[in-house]
């Protein structure tokens, strides 16, 4: 299978190569940039969510791992704080006893009497050389452990620093998935109430009806009405007679006034 994908893989470039020439590297990567573009962009933003929150929660392990380290390099730096202590504690018996031989040598005697012992000067002179040997050891030994305790503890400090900066990047990559999936949420919200349709088809064709039976009410009101109105009645008085020469006067004086005003509107 690996084999057949090589040979795929170097038939392809062989093709290209004899098609774009020169080009032909620069047409390959930019295909493959578009590829992967075009893949990238055609998955979910849910599925692209919950990837971000997994890798978030990978990093619990290395969390986990680092706490491990710093909990043994702990240990290690108490370990080394001991033994400074218990070597300086004895170093400095060590110094108080050589000290101590030194003096009695400087008084220029020949016998010394020690714990109900009678050592020869010379005798003090050895036990003083190894002594003070053996503390110039010891010394140099408490340096070389003060220096390990100190990078030791500049590492657990920087230690210390990374993890805690490691989990607060932790906590706030957590949260700011969290308000990318409300934010997808609302986005959907959205999409859904914009794609929503509803048919007023229904509420059209009631408040037509509501019209009609408005309208209907109000013929049938007037129609009432009118009933009352122009019923025929028994009339009680006869008609009388008007003079017909207030008729063509006032007929003929409504003739020769509408005339006049016809006549000035022309004339100006």
């Amino acid at each position: 299978m690996f084999k057949k994908l090589i040979v795929s893989v170097l038939a392809v470039t062989l093709v290209a190569g004899m098609l774009f020439g020169s080009n032909a590297m620069s047409y390959l990567t930019t295909s493959c940039e578009r590829v992967s573009d075009t893949v990238e962009n055609s998955i979910p933003l849910e599925f692209q969510i919950d990837r971000a929150r997994r890798m978030v929660r990978d990093l619990e392990p290395e969390v986990r791992r680092s706490m491990h380290v710093i909990a043994k390099e702990e240990v290690e730096v108490e370990n080394l704080d001991n033994r400074i202590s218990v070597s300086e504690e004895r170093a400095e018996k060590d110094k108080s006893e050589i000290m101590r031989l030194q003096s009695d040598l400087q008084t220029g005697k020949s016998v010394f009497r020690y714990a109900g012992r009678r050592y020869s000067s010379s005798e003090v002179k050895q036990d003083l050389s190894r002594r003070f040997i053996r503390f110039k050891t010891t010394d140099a030994t408490m340096a070389s452990l003060r220096d390990m305790r100190d990078a030791r503890q500049r590492n657990l400090d920087a230690a210390r620093q990374k993890l805690a900066t490691m989990m607060s990047s932790q906590r706030q990559m957590l949260v700011e998935v969290e308000n990318l999936e409300a934010k997808l949420k609302l986005v959907e919200v959205a999409q859904a109430s914009s794609d929503l349709q509803f048919d007023d088809s229904q509420l059209a064709r009631a408040k037509g009806l509501m019209a009609d039976i408005r309208a209907k009410l109000d013929v049938a009101s007037k129609l009432a009405n009118a009933d009352t109105n122009f019923h025929d009645e028994i009339p009680l008085d006869s008609p009388g007679m008007e003079d017909i020469t207030e008729q063509v006067a006032e007929y003929f004086g409504s003739v020769e006034e509408a005339t006049l005003a016809v006549a000035s509107y022309t004339e100006e």
